[in-house]
């Protein structure tokens, strides 16, 4: 069964490299992480930060070229598309992260990147439902505007 349900558009494949994306971006944002408070000292919550706003812009420009690439849009729409991306994985991973590190390195004691890892599990499964179902949505027209849904994805 190559697509999960028709509404969705989101298939196995696409689900795959959306995971492989995701765990390249996890390689980008510990990395980030670990060179920002490990290496130069910047505090835990400012380093988790910019770290996840590196992955962030990572993932985004992989996404738009290998995940929904089936997907083409004008300058325009993504520029619109990165502004939905941030709107909601750059927000469920920003916030997510925050509040996940807090909770298991303050209250739990996990060591950070251990904490950063699951953290970043965490939020992964809401970022692929929201980035298909609305950042990456093929029915979008030059104005912003969702259009009415019909057409099945090519399969």
């Amino acid at each position: 069964m190559e697509t999960m349900p028709h509404h969705t558009g989101l298939t196995w494949r696409r689900s795959a490299v959306f995971s492989v994306v995701g765990v390249i971006g996890i390689g980008v944002q510990l990395a980030g992480l670990w060179v920002l408070k490990g290496r130069l000292g910047v505090p835990l919550l400012a380093a988790t930060f910019l770290a996840t706003e590196i992955a962030v812009l990572h993932n985004f420009a992989w996404h738009v070229h290998w995940t929904w690439a089936d997907r083409p849009a004008s300058a325009r729409e993504t520029l619109g598309r990165l502004v939905r991306f941030h709107v909601t994985n750059g927000l469920v991973s920003i916030v997510g992260n925050l509040l996940l590190m807090t909770l298991l390195t303050v209250y739990l004691g996990l060591h950070y990147l251990l904490a950063h890892l699951i953290s970043i599990g965490a939020c992964a499964l809401a970022n692929l439902v929201v980035s298909n179902a609305w950042v990456f949505r093929p029915d979008w027209d030059g104005d912003g505007q969702a259009e009415p849904c019909g057409a099945e994805e090519p399969r």
